[in-house]
């Protein structure tokens, strides 16, 4: 299995968990060598020497290249986990992409992509998208995701991001099905962690909060359970399956906007970014 941002935050406990159980994982790691340290300690924590690192850079599509090239072996789960959020400037990656929408969802779905065939040979692999209830606080910008003419908005480019990768679970349950590839997205919950390092902390009431445990548990339900095998194509959240919403309530958000799991905007989204990481590489 292979955990991208698996030496921190939800993605360390999703590594912990998954290589507890048995399980051979690879951490993708932008910083190899601190992610290096961690994976030291889960190996005598969980009792697993089967726990590797690898670089990668989801923001830079060349590295992202790199790391497929370098793979060699099936992969029985994908967990699409590293994230940052509301960067308060508007950055751009190396392919002059936004950072948010370059890092959360193109970087992922190049490297998806790209490991199709090592999925495929595992006979039944998984892919799992980490989400947010920020999905909720909009959709994909069609004629400007990058923010070139509309004003950049932290929040809003992080929910574009988000949606997407609800959206990319959607589209490989649409074409991916017959290499016996399940995909899903989840929400992970609040959870303290640096993802939140642009926004001042969490600001969820604290009794509304997860663990960081508890915030991975929906990823590996996704990754390792016998009870999702052969579902495909939908959103969770608290480990059960979210419910459609036709807007967003006052309240705190809930479910999964209709946007994000229609078939044709999947079908847009991915023709848009395999434009996109075309020229890009």
């Amino acid at each position: 299995m292979i955990v991208t941002g698996g030496a921190s935050g939800i993605g360390i406990e999703t590594t912990r968990a998954l290589a507890t159980a048995g399980a051979a994982v690879t951490i993708a790691a932008r910083r190899p060598k601190a992610a290096e340290e961690a994976a030291r300690t889960l190996r005598r924590e969980t009792g697993n020497p089967r726990i590797f690192v690898q670089p990668l850079n989801l923001s830079d599509l060349q590295s992202v290249r790199r790391f497929v090239e370098a793979w060699n072996r099936p992969i029985h789960a994908l967990i699409n986990n590293a994230g940052i959020m509301a960067l308060p400037e508007l950055e751009r990656s190396a392919q002059g992409c936004e950072m948010q929408f370059a890092t959360n969802y193109l970087g992922h779905f190049a490297l998806t992509r790209g490991l199709r065939p090592h999925l495929a040979n595992a006979q039944g692999a998984r892919v799992v998208s980490v989400s947010s209830t920020g999905s909720l606080f909009g959709p994909i910008f069609w004629d400007d995701p990058h923010f070139r003419f509309i004003p950049y908005d932290p929040l809003l480019a992080y929910a574009q991001s988000k949606t997407a990768c609800i959206l990319l679970s959607v589209g490989i349950a649409l074409r991916w099905s017959d290499d016996g590839i399940a995909s899903n997205a989840l929400n992970p919950g609040a959870i303290a962690t640096s993802l939140q390092r642009h926004t001042g902390g969490l600001r969820t009431p604290e009794h509304l909060r997860k663990t960081p445990q508890q915030g991975a548990s929906t990823s590996v339900l996704l990754a390792a359970s016998p009870l999702l095998d052969g579902v495909t194509g939908r959103y969770f959240d608290h480990c059960n399956e979210a419910l459609p919403v036709a807007e967003r309530s006052d309240s705190l958000p809930n479910g999964v906007a209709c946007y994000a799991l229609d078939q044709s905007n999947a079908k847009r989204l991915w023709k848009l970014a395999s434009q996109l990481i075309r020229v890009a590489t």
